[in-house]
């Protein structure tokens, strides 16, 4: 089974954006080095998904771009979840209007490389809520804004996660990957206390 990475940039302080919700912060601390990364790492999936805002910057920015980036984010299929999006002009791209974790599921169920979701924050913290995500790929960036886009927002228990690994870029950009512990329900057992 596929499984669903997220990779996002956030602040030291844990936020995806500052509260005005712009991204150029990410560029301070991107190189050379992260750029031939990433791109490595676009080239590993078999499907992007994303929600619907940041479908629109996406598919306004990847289609002329000339940037490294903009091969694998063009050419591997998309998956947009949006309830108000009909159609799609981005090449390779579809929508999907049901409910989010059973079409995740069925993506999942397909052969091929692993699914990356990109955020923004909303589409991010619904995927955590509801237990979607089996690897974060956090680029922690040098920089703190005090206030913000939180990466992780209302959820109803905390979430424990295995660090697998960290990276460091020239930059100071440190990418740590982590996989969620998932809990194990045991069976009571009778006549124990």
């Amino acid at each position: 089974m596929r499984k669903v990475v997220l990779r996002m940039n956030v602040s030291l302080d844990g936020f995806v954006a500052p509260t005005s919700g712009a991204h150029d912060w990410v560029f301070h601390s991107f190189d050379d080095e992260l750029e031939m990364y990433t791109v490595d790492q676009l080239w590993q999936v078999g499907t992007h998904i994303m929600g619907r805002v940041t479908y629109h910057d996406m598919a306004e920015h990847w289609p002329s771009s000339t940037s490294k980036l903009a091969p694998p984010m063009n050419e591997i299929p998309k998956v947009i979840f949006s309830k108000t999006l009909k159609e799609t002009k981005w090449n390779k791209s579809q929508v999907a209007d049901g409910d989010i974790a059973e079409e995740i599921y069925r993506l999942k169920q397909q052969p091929g490389k692993d699914i990356m979701a990109h955020g923004g924050a909303g589409f991010a913290q619904s995927l955590t809520r509801l237990g979607l995500i089996d690897e974060y790929r956090l680029i922690v960036n040098p920089i703190a804004f005090g206030s913000g886009l939180p990466l992780f927002k209302d959820l109803s228990d905390a979430i424990n996660l295995k660090h697998l690994s960290a990276k460091v870029f020239k930059k100071g950009a440190v990418l740590h990957t982590y996989q969620p512990v998932r809990s194990v329900e045991h069976p009571q057992k009778s006549g124990q206390g």
